[in-house]
C-alpha cells in the first residue's frame, strides 16, 4: 500500500483527555495523527470523505477489557459512537514502503502474511486508567542492512521512527518468535536479525487494562487507509544520521547511536591515547572499543568496578595512585545516570578504599557511598556465587565489570609490575570473575589499562608480548570484551565518564535506550554535567590519596616531564581536553 495507515482507538470522551496525554507520554507506540471530536465520523486532515464505522476491513469490540467479538461495520453502535472519540495512530505499514526503497527486503511481504506482533515487558508511562506494557513488530533484517532499516525509518516518525531494540528477543522478554501474540509468523532467513519496532497494537492493551464499559479498536493488521502518499522525508544532517553497533553477542544486542555522537567519542579515544612514558602503548589500542565498551555500559543497570595495582610492593599502602581516580570518575557518571555501582578490592585495601570513598563523598565528586565488596576464593563457584543470585547463571547481580589499572594474572598464574616483580601475595583473585563473566550471557566485560599488565588486556596479550619492556612475562593472560588502552589508566576512566555523557545527551540513542516509551531524559543534564570529572576535583583526589600515603605509580609520577611540561600540568590538560570534546 503506498498510502499512511492508521492504528484506530474509539473511547468515551471522558477518557479522551487522558488517552491523548497516555499518547503524547509514549509517541514511539502512540504517535497520534488525529484526534476527532465526539461522534464525528470523520478525519478531514487523512481523508477527505471517510466513515470510521465502516472504512476499516474489521473491528475489535471491547467490553470492561475483554474483547466480546468483531465486526465488519460499526453501523449498528452509532448512537453510543455519538459519545465516543476516535483516535487515529500512526502504523508502522507506512514504512515499509521505505524500507523497501533502501533496497532492504521485508519478510512479511515477501511472505505473503502480517507482520508478527508480539507483548513485551517493556511498560509505558503510564496515565491515569492507562497503564500497559510495550507491543512490537518484528520484522527479520539481513544483518548488512540493519544500518540502512535504522537510517530508513528513523525519520517517520509517525510511523513509529526508528527500532526500539535489535537483537534477542528474550532482552525484551519475548520467549518464542514462533508465537507472536497479534498477526502472524514471519520465518527468518539465514543472516536475519529479528528487529523491533513499538508499534500501536500498545493502545488495544491500553484499551483491555483501563477496563471501560465499551470501546472499539481496528483488528490487528486491517487498518485504517488515508489519503495521505508515503512520500520519503527529507533527510536530516549526516551528524544526525544513526549508526548501529554490535554490543554482545550473548545475547546478541546492537545499539544506536548518531554519526554526531560517535565521532566525540572516536575523538576522545585518540587523546587518551598518547603515550607519556613512550613504552609502545601505540600497539596496544584497538579502533572502537571506547565506543563499544561505553555503549554496553549504557544499556547496563548494574555495574561491578575493580581498582587496585600494588606496585610499590614494599611500602604501606602498596597501591598506586593511578586507578582510583579513574574508578571514582566512572562511578560518579553511574550514580548521576541512577544506575547501581559497586565496588570490589583486595581484602587487605578495604579500609584504605572505605576512606577514599568517604572522602569523595565529603569532596562532592560521589553523590553517596558506593558499596564496598571483597572476593575470596572458597570453592570452585565462588565467582558464580558471587556474581549471581545463589549462583545462578539467569539471575546475574551485575550486567557490566570494569578493571581500571587492576594487576592482572599473568599466563604463568602470577601478578607482575612493570619491572616484573611478582607481587601475586598482594592480589586476591579478582580476575575469576572476570573469567566467570565470560560464561554468564548478558555479562560484559571492559578492562582499562597503560601497560598490558592489567585485568582485561589479555584480548591484545600477543601485542603486549611483542612490543611491551617485559611484555614476554608481565603480560596479563585474562581478556575482557572491551579493552581500552590509555597514557594513563585515569585517563581511560575519564573517557569513559565523558564518553558516557555524550551518549546520554544523545537524541538518537535515548530514544532506543528508553524503547521509545515515556519522555527523553535530556532534562536531568545538568545532573550529569556536574558529576563529570574535573581538574579541581582530581587534584582534590589526589592530594587525599597522597594524605593516606598513597604513591604515585611510575607512569603517573607527578615528577615527570612530558614534552618539557610537569607530568602533572599534561594530566590537568588531558581533563580540560576530554570535557571540552564532551561539551562542545
Amino acid at each position: 500500500c503506498s498510502y499512511k495507515q492508521a492504528n484506530v482507538v474509539i473511547l468515551h470522551k471522558s477518557l479522551a483527555d487522558d488517552f491523548e496525554k497516555f499518547c503524547h507520554a509514549n509517541e514511539g507506540p502512540l504517535p497520534l495523527l488525529y484526534r476527532s471530536k465526539p461522534g464525528d465520523w470523520k478525519c478531514p486532515p487523512l481523508s477527505s470523505d471517510s466513515d470510521i464505522r465502516t472504512d476499516c476491513p474489521q473491528y475489535r469490540i471491547y467490553e470492561h477489557g475483554a474483547c466480546t467479538g468483531s465486526r465488519k461495520s460499526l453501523k449498528e453502535y452509532s448512537e453510543q459512537l455519538k459519545d465516543m472519540v476516535t483516535f487515529y495512530l500512526g502504523c508502522s505499514f507506512s514504512f515499509e514502503k521505505a524500507v523497501q526503497n533502501a533496497n532492504i527486503p521485508v519478510r512479511n511481504v515477501e511472505q505473503k502474511c502480517n507482520v508478527s506482533m508480539y507483548k513485551t515487558v517493556v511498560p509505558c508511562y503510564s496515565v491515569s486508567t492507562f497503564c500497559c506494557d510495550l507491543v512490537v513488530t518484528m520484522r527479520p533484517i539481513p544483518e548488512s542492512k540493519l544500518e540502512a532499516a535504522v537510517i530508513a525509518t528513523s525519520e517517520l516518525k509517525e510511523a513509529h521512527g526508528a527500532p526500539i531494540h535489535m537483537g534477542d528477543p528474550g532482552l525484551l522478554g519475548i520467549q518464542d518468535l514462533s508465537k507472536p501474540d497479534y498477526g502472524d509468523q514471519v520465518q527468518l532467513y539465514p543472516g536475519d536479525i529479528p528487529v523491533f519496532w513499538a508499534c500501536g497494537v500498545t493502545g488495544v492493551e491500553a484499551v483491555i487494562n483501563c477496563r471501560t464499559p465499551l470501546a472499539f479498536t481496528h483488528s490487528p493488521g486491517c487498518m485504517f487507509v488515508t489519503d495521505l502518499k508515503n512520500d520519503n522525508v527529507t533527510v536530516r544532517s549526516s551528524r544526525e544520521i544513526p549508526q548501529v553497533h554490535l554490543i554482545s553477542q550473548d545475547p546478541l544486542h546492537y545499539s544506536i547511536v548518531s554519526a554526531e555522537a560517535a565521532q566525540k567519542i572516536k575523538t576522545l579515544e585518540t587523546l587518551i591515547g598518547i603515550d607519556p612514558g613512550d613504552r609502545g602503548i601505540i600497539h596496544l589500542c584497538r579502533q572502537d572499543e571506547l565506543l563499544k565498551a561505553c555503549l554496553s555500559i549504557s544499556h547496563a543497570r548494574s555495574v561491578l568496578i575493580t581498582t587496585g595495582f600494588p606496585t610499590h610492593f614494599t611500602y604501606e599502602p602498596p597501591e598506586e595512585n593511578d586507578g582510583p581516580p579513574g574508578a571514582l570518575a566512572i562511578a560518579a557518571i553511574l550514580q548521576a545516570l541512577e544506575k547501581e555501582v559497586a565496588i570490589v578490592t583486595d581484602q587487605r585495601a578495604m579500609n584504605l578504599n572505605k576512606k577514599i570513598i568517604e572522602e569523595a563523598v565529603q569532596l562532592g565528586i560521589l553523590k553517596r557511598p558506593i558499596p564496598l565488596l571483597s572476593y575470596q576464593r572458597e570453592s570452585a563457584d565462588s565467582a558464580l556465587m558471587f556474581l549471581c543470585e545463589n549462583g545462578d547463571p539467569g539471575r546475574p547481580r551485575f550486567d557490566h565489570l570494569i578493571a581500571i589499572e587492576r594487576a592482572g594474572m599473568a599466563a604463568d598464574g602470577n601478578y607482575y609490575n612493570a619491572r616484573k616483580v611478582n607481587i601475586k601475595h598482594l592480589v586476591d583473585p579478582i580476575d575469576e570473575l572476570f573469567l566467570a563473566a565470560q560464561t554468564i550471557p548478558g555479562v560484559t566485560t571492559t578492562g582499562v589499562g597503560d601497560g598490558g599488565n592489567e585485568l582485561g588486556m589479555g584480548k591484545v596479550q600477543d601485542a603486549v608480548k611483542k612490543h611491551i619492556k617485559n611484555g614476554d612475562i608481565i603480560a596479563c593472560d585474562v581478556e575482557a570484551d572491551f579493552t581500552i588502552v590509555a597514557g594513563v589508566s585515569n585517563w581511560g576512566g575519564y573517557a569513559i565518564a565523558c564518553a558516557l555523557y555524550i551518549l546520554s545527551t544523545c537524541e538518537i540513542h535515548d530514544r532506543y535506550l528508553r524503547k521509545a516509551v515515556g519522555f527523553p531524559r535530556l532534562s536531568k543534564k545538568t545532573v550529569w554535567l556536574s558529576a563529570l570529572p574535573s581538574v579541581t576535583k582530581e587534584e582534590k583526589l589526589l592530594k587525599t590519596l597522597v594524605r593516606y600515603g598513597v604513591r604515585s605509580g611510575k607512569t603517573a609520577s607527578l615528577e615527570m616531564e612530558v614534552d618539557g611540561l610537569p607530568f602533572y600540568n599534561t594530566h590537568s590538560l588531558m581533563i580540560e581536553k576530554l570535557l571540552q570534546e564532551t561539551q562542545q
